[in-house]
């Protein structure tokens, strides 16, 4: 079976994302924004899970356009998360970097799926 990058790193970046949460909201006690970056971190692999089933292309660049809205609000949490010293410096390099991947990737499979 062919491989597909975006759903595969999508699903090892909402794992992570799960992962961060339980961190976020057991050790730190933080229950809002953590929440919040769960939602919109676990959905983008979502919409990309719906996208490979689109009814069209529009439809396709729809779901693939709302992953790239999700991902670009995770994008927020992660740096308000970090502001406000509920990530640390490590946490904050092991995971900002997979949230930047996936908006370039996002950012790709929508501009190519509108020409």
């Amino acid at each position: 079976m062919k491989s597909n990058i975006i759903k595969d790193k999508s699903f090892k970046f909402a794992v992570d994302i799960v992962n961060l949460y339980k961190d976020l909201s057991n050790n730190k006690k933080e229950y809002v924004m953590s929440r919040q970056l769960l939602k919109s971190g676990t959905s983008i692999g979502a919409n990309v899970r719906e996208a490979e089933f689109a009814q069209s292309r529009a439809d396709f660049t729809n779901k693939m356009s709302i992953s790239l809205k999700e991902a670009n609000e995770t994008d927020y949490w992660l740096d308000l998360l970090h502001a406000t010293e509920f990530l640390d410096a490590d946490q904050f390099k092991a995971y900002k970097p997979k949230a930047q991947e996936m908006l370039r990737l996002l950012v790709s499979i929508v501009k190519t799926s509108k020409e």
